[in-house]
């Protein structure tokens, strides 16, 4: 920005400017005196549009360029020229893209790039856009559309809702006030996320004890408290595709990141499909191509109201809908607070996990298609509002539809699920009944706070089918050394929910799903060990985020010991109890083992003589750990706690 306003400086009256610059000036609001500058004072005669990889000593999308020339005398109405050329990867590309659009070029002129606020370079923009600027009302206007709070140490305020104890979350709080009156220390907190749309991303909770005293004690910067804990649309501000709005309906807080309009009841579906249609991706894209949606470009969005009353009835209708659906889809994991039981036990009719995988794949492809078809009959009636026939179509890819993310993908136009990631859902969820975090026979979280015990189990769930594990460790070995051993736990859970008759069919089904092997060729229960001992805790720490909240203790690369432990359960007794219980007991059987093998298995006698060397260095760190006594409060998060037991634990 020096350099362009220096330049125009230097130029004599009625002189040239030429540059080539990085486009920022083009679009964000940060440069929006600077444009008004240009717009009144100068003139752009002529302007290539470059992007990113202009030139080729400059690699990456990070730097978009643009080349251009202005005169230093205003021309109001005189309408330059301009080249888009955004196309190509390469110098070579955009060469040949300038040589195929040399004579179709675009017109526009200070005048036209007036008539949108903020008064992006978008020269492209038909003039029926510009006039929808020019006639409608910015939505900010009307509409509180606000960037929300920066915390300044994330770190020490926030948490994943996983981490912490349940009792001290307040989900749908109407003011922080309530947090002193029921004694909850964490609150929901919008922070944008992954690209998703209707409903989700709701894993943060913040620190709002006593009404946020230590935030407003803290140099945090806390904007907008008044509208705290109310329904709102919060969005990503910063996003790589497009811009992807939620309905927000659980009393949080929200974060810069996470901004958020907070329209009045009647308009909060119109503004919410809204933000979800094309018609907003397109003009977000004339006022900041960076992709930063940042409250203030948002707030410039022109609203215009339908007049018919069907209209609106319509789209209060169908972004219920779409609300609905992905408010189940968000649900349906784990990581939501709103979880009640995984969904091959919700889809179960028979006692075959296949039968259980073919109903979710039949419910789910339903409620995809049914989500597409609403999304693209908004598409339709915006588009009828805004009058924009000509320029756009109500098509909503199918890569778009942002439920089912993990569990499918689009291969040729279909939505595919995966089979092994249903089944990897479904064993992660069995590992949190073997905890007491869940039960087949109560929906919801049922040992969800810190120091919870067994005992805590049996008077919430008298009647259990599937009892938790008694001492919240649970060996993963190469076999089967212990009682509680998870394949074999495993198989008591398959047996519990699924029954024991069907026992052998549905570890054959989900040992395919997990194999890559051809069928039969490994025992189904090789496979589900292997998958326990080498892939289980890498996928639960992707699942939570790097903030696992079961526990992998184990003794190194040779696996000689492996145990699960629960860390809303754990307590000061727990690595003494399994030093004794577990790997000491561990030693002794290996090393009968190795005594009754005969002079022909030297190998395996050997392999197992490293394990036991392992061992006997990892019971030196246990021993002298376990005699720390070492505490933990759930509050500190998973990052602080996990670092307590650095030796003992997996790497995250």
């Amino acid at each position: 920005a020096m350099f362009i306003e220096r330049n125009l400086d230097l130029a004599m009256q009625k002189g040239m400017v030429a540059m080539i610059t990085m486009q920022s000036w083009m679009f964000l609001s940060s440069f929006e005196k600077l444009r008004e500058s240009i717009l009144n004072n100068d003139t752009i005669l002529s302007l290539a549009h470059l992007g990113p990889r202009a030139f080729d000593s400059i690699s990456g999308e990070v730097v978009s360029t643009t080349a251009f020339v202005f005169e230093t005398e205003h021309h109001e109405n005189l309408k330059g020229v301009y080249l888009r050329l955004i196309g190509g990867r390469n110098e070579a590309e955009k060469e040949a893209e300038l040589k195929a659009k040399r004579n179709e070029p675009v017109y526009a002129s200070s005048a036209d790039f007036k008539k949108i606020p903020g008064s992006p370079i978008a020269y492209w923009v038909s003039e029926k856009v510009r006039d929808i600027f020019k006639n409608a009302t910015e939505l900010g206007r009307n509409i509180p559309t606000k960037k929300g709070m920066d915390t300044g140490d994330n770190d020490k305020f926030l948490r994943f809702w996983q981490e912490v104890s349940l009792k001290r979350i307040g989900i749908n709080l109407m003011s922080g006030a309530e947090t002193i009156k029921l004694n909850k220390k964490w609150v929901p907190y919008n922070k944008g996320g992954d690209f998703k749309k209707w409903y989700g991303n709701n894993e943060y909770v913040i620190n709002w004890e006593n009404d946020g005293e230590n935030l407003k004690k803290s140099t945090a910067n806390l904007r907008s408290k008044h509208l705290y804990f109310k329904n709102s649309i919060t969005w990503n501000a910063l996003t790589s595709s497009k811009a992807s709005a939620r309905f927000s309906d659980y009393g949080a807080l929200f974060d810069s990141a996470g901004s958020s309009m907070f329209p009045m009841k009647d308009h909060l579906y119109f503004c919410l499909s809204f933000m979800n249609s094309n018609i907003v991706d397109y003009i977000l894209r004339l006022l900041n191509p960076t992709l930063n949606y940042g409250a203030g470009t948002v707030g410039k969005l022109p609203i215009i109201p339908s007049k018919s009353e069907q209209t609106k009835q319509n789209i209060n209708h169908l972004t219920q809908q779409n609300i609905d659906i992905s408010r189940e889809e968000w649900d349906s994991r784990e990581t939501s607070w709103d979880f009640t039981i995984n969904e091959l036990l919700r889809h179960k009719t028979t006692n075959r996990i296949e039968d259980a995988y073919n109903n979710y794949c039949t419910y789910w492809k339903d409620q995809f298609s049914k989500l597409h078809t609403n999304e693209e009959e908004l598409n339709r009636i915006f588009i009828d509002i805004y009058d924009l026939a000509d320029e756009l179509t109500p098509d909503v890819p199918l890569k778009d539809i942002t439920i089912l993310k993990d569990e499918s993908e689009i291969k040729d136009g279909e939505l595919v699920f995966k089979k092994e990631m249903l089944v990897k859902q479904f064993i992660s969820y069995s590992v949190g009944c073997m905890f007491g975090r869940y039960s087949p026979d109560r929906e919801g979280l049922i040992l969800a706070n810190q120091g919870e015990t067994i005992d805590d189990f049996r008077e919430k769930v008298p009647d259990a089918s599937f009892m938790p594990d008694e001492d919240n460790i649970i060996p993963i070995l190469e076999d089967e050394y212990f009682t509680d051993d998870i394949v074999g736990r495993f198989k008591e859970f398959l047996k519990a929910t699924f029954g024991a008759e069907s026992l052998a069919e549905n570890l054959e089904f989900i040992a395919g799903a997990l194999s890559k092997s051809k069928k039969g060729s490994v025992l189904p229960e090789k496979v589900i060990r292997d998958y326990f001992l080498k892939s289980f805790f890498k996928d639960h720490v992707k699942t939570y985020k790097k903030r696992p909240i079961y526990w992998l203790f184990t003794s190194g690369k040779g696996r000689g010991f492996n145990a699960l432990v629960y860390m809303h359960r754990y307590n000061r007794e727990t690595l003494a109890k399994m030093r004794t219980d577990y790997l000491l007991e561990l030693e002794a059987k290996l090393d009968a083992r190795i005594g009754m093998l005969g002079d022909e298995s030297a190998a395996e006698k050997g392999r197992l003589g490293k394990q036991i060397e392992e061992l006997a260095a990892y019971d030196e760190v246990l021993h002298n750990k376990s005699l720390e006594y070492i505490d933990i409060d759930l509050d500190d998060g998973v990052k602080v706690n996990y670092a307590k037991f650095e030796g003992l634990v997996g790497k995250i």
